[in-house]
């Protein structure tokens, strides 16, 4: 079979021919459909994740959207993280476990886009962030979790939204993923922006933390949420005691490692059904398998309209 494969770390996958994976006890082999390249993925295979270096050559991809029989489901795969192959190959093995079948009519490309950035956005309002209809909630950033965010939290019933973003594309997305108003994130005396857009909100969603965090807990009620899941803007974050004291603001991590199979089928099926229905998507570029190293670099460097979404079948 044909799959992207990892022969040196930091360097991008390349097309070769891999030997089919031989069923065991308790998995399956899923025909893949889709299969996303994820920060994940990039972390991993750049060999500077906390879990460790994985052992080359390795086929990566930590998710991804394929067939079993008639019915399509999407599965995980811990490729990257511990030995074994993911989703980046016409074939996959997987454990029966942790699949999750999927309506069929749910958009495979679209619902490969999606995956766990949706479901990281899902939960985080939700499960940590609770969110409750006609509250104030601003996303920072705009990428596969900022626009899932903003698109699930006006169909929970947000009474409003501000996004923050750092580029005209990212803006664009925002505003029609249903964005109420858009923040530069480059822009002067950040804070106030953020007071004067979104006075006393209720949540914030933070992929950022860094510098534009600290900037928006100056908006948040007293009593406010703030949820932190990642860290692109920085490891650290210059929010004063004074802030978090005076307003008792409510801080919070969130991961996807944290869920229970359970609590993420569930999530993944609720994106899934969203999906199908039109309600809920990022923006992305479908391209053939043979065309990852491209795929990978562009995702990497941030040149992609959107998530990249490898087709194996179309290779």
């Amino acid at each position: 079979m044909r799959a992207a494969v990892i022969s040196q770390l930091g360097r991008p996958p390349e097309p070769a021919d891999r030997t089919e994976p031989a069923v065991l006890a308790d998995h399956v082999v899923v025909d893949v459909l889709a299969a996303p390249i994820t920060p994940l993925d990039l972390l991993c295979a750049g060999g500077t994740s906390y879990f460790g270096a994985p052992a080359t050559p390795y086929v990566p991809g930590v998710q991804g959207i394929g067939t079993v029989g008639e019915r399509t489901v999407w599965f995980p795969t811990s490729a990257g993280m511990a030995a074994g192959d993911g989703s980046m190959a016409e074939k996959a093995l997987v454990r029966q476990e942790d699949l999750v079948f999927l309506p069929d009519d749910v958009p495979p490309y679209a619902m490969g886009a999606l995956g766990l950035s949706a479901v990281a956005a899902h939960m985080a309002l939700t499960w940590r962030g609770e969110l409750e209809q006609g509250e104030c909630l601003i996303v920072l950033g705009c990428g596969a979790v900022g626009q899932a965010a903003i698109q699930l939290a006006r169909i929970a019933g947000a009474g409003r939204v501000v996004a923050a973003t750092r580029s005209g594309r990212s803006r664009e997305r925002a505003l029609r993923a249903g964005a109420d108003a858009v923040i530069d994130l480059a822009t002067d005396d950040l804070a106030a922006q953020f007071r004067e857009a979104a006075p006393d909100a209720d949540l914030l969603l933070d992929p950022l933390f860094g510098p534009p965090a600290a900037a928006a807990a100056e908006a948040l009620r007293p009593g406010g949420r703030w949820v932190n899941l990642g860290s692109s803007a920085g490891e650290t974050c210059p929010v004063t005691s004074a802030t978090l004291r005076s307003r008792s603001l409510r801080l919070s991590g969130y991961t996807n490692n944290e869920l229970s199979p359970q609590q993420r089928a569930e999530a993944i099926s609720t994106v899934a059904h969203l999906a199908a229905h039109g309600r809920l998507s990022v923006d992305h570029e479908v391209v053939p398998l043979a065309e990852v190293a491209d795929a990978w670099q562009r995702q990497s460097g941030g040149t992609s309209h959107g998530r990249m979404v490898l087709a194996p079948a179309r290779s």
